[in-house]
């Protein structure tokens, strides 16, 4: 009992601080290509660990009337969830055959977790304008969530109806990637949308909106819960396109020449999602509900539809 709590808390330490590493080089990357696109010269290499370091060492204030305790803890169970959706997806990614039932629906969970959190902290901070922003995160988190599970459904029928991570990656060793499919070019499409509202990413960047709320959902964070806050979203950014890699593209082999084909495929994910933010104005909140009510739910239901007629 205890080396096996033992070795599950040093799973959860290695794979959680990999990703968190995998995270802010992605973020670096993103802010680089970001600044070359507007004709600056962008940050060193450093700066997003700079960034978080910074805030570390910043005071936390709390907003007068404040629900003081859910204000504080929200960015620290946002960052757990987070840190906890990263070990099991990266366990999975090394050792596809070993898993539990149900660890897709688990990570499902965790991955709305930092949104959850950030509703609830903006809410309990009591500043108009962090609620308004908490409304929009609120709106567009249960508009992009339809489309996005329906393509995760998909996956799992194509894959035989095995609720498990591991079965997922071996099913598509033996068959081919689900993404050479018309349902799986489909559902492509959706994950990569919805990956971008999920990251608060332009076009999605709706809840925070730095040029009209003033930073919207995290308005009233500062110092280390805003440091948990900026990490998470940090380790959200190396996961999903992680995630998106297990559902459409064989995950990414841990041995010889298939970590160079793993990196390749993270890194055009990560090129789809940096170009489709560098290339779009912010929409508003109701044109994201109709968006993804509309045409990505509509196109998601086709892929799954498609599945079903073997597609």
């Amino acid at each position: 009992m205890l080396q096996s709590g033992i070795r599950s808390l040093v799973i959860f330490v290695v794979f959680s601080f990999a990703t968190l590493v995998l995270g802010l080089i992605t973020s670096w990357v993103d802010r680089k290509v970001t600044a070359r696109v507007q004709a600056r010269k962008g940050p060193p290499w450093f700066q997003p660990v700079a960034d978080v370091v910074k805030l570390l060492g910043k005071e936390t204030l709390v907003p007068e009337g404040s629900g003081r305790a859910v204000f504080l803890y929200a960015p620290l169970f946002g960052l757990a969830g987070m840190a906890l959706a990263a070990s099991i997806l990266g366990y999975v990614l090394v050792r596809p055959e070993i898993g539990f039932v149900g660890d897709i629906v688990v990570l499902i969970y965790l991955l709305v977790v930092p949104a959850v959190t950030l509703i609830l902290g903006a809410s309990a901070s009591g500043n108009p304008i962090a609620i308004v922003g908490a409304s929009r995160e609120m709106k567009q988190m249960l508009a992009y969530e339809l489309p996005y599970l329906i393509v995760i459904a998909t996956v799992i029928y194509r894959s035989g109806l095995d609720l498990r991570l591991g079965s997922i990656i071996q099913a598509q060793t033996a068959g081919g990637w689900h993404l050479w499919s018309l349902s799986g070019i489909i559902g492509f499409v959706v994950l990569i949308l919805s990956a971008q509202a999920k990251l608060g990413l332009v076009p999605f960047d709706i809840p925070e909106a730095d040029q009209e709320l003033m930073g919207g959902i995290i308005t009233e964070y500062s110092g280390p819960p805003l440091a948990m806050i900026k990490l998470q979203k940090t380790m959200l950014l190396a996961v999903l396109p992680l995630f998106i890699t297990v559902l459409l593209m064989g995950g990414i082999s841990s041995s010889g020449a298939g970590i160079i084909w793993g990196i390749l495929k993270y890194v055009v994910i990560v090129v789809l999602i940096v170009l489709i933010r560098n290339t779009n104005p912010r929409v508003r909140i109701d044109q994201a509900v109709k968006f993804f009510w509309g045409p990505m739910t509509v196109l998601a239901l086709a892929g799954l539809v498609f599945a079903f007629m073997g597609w």
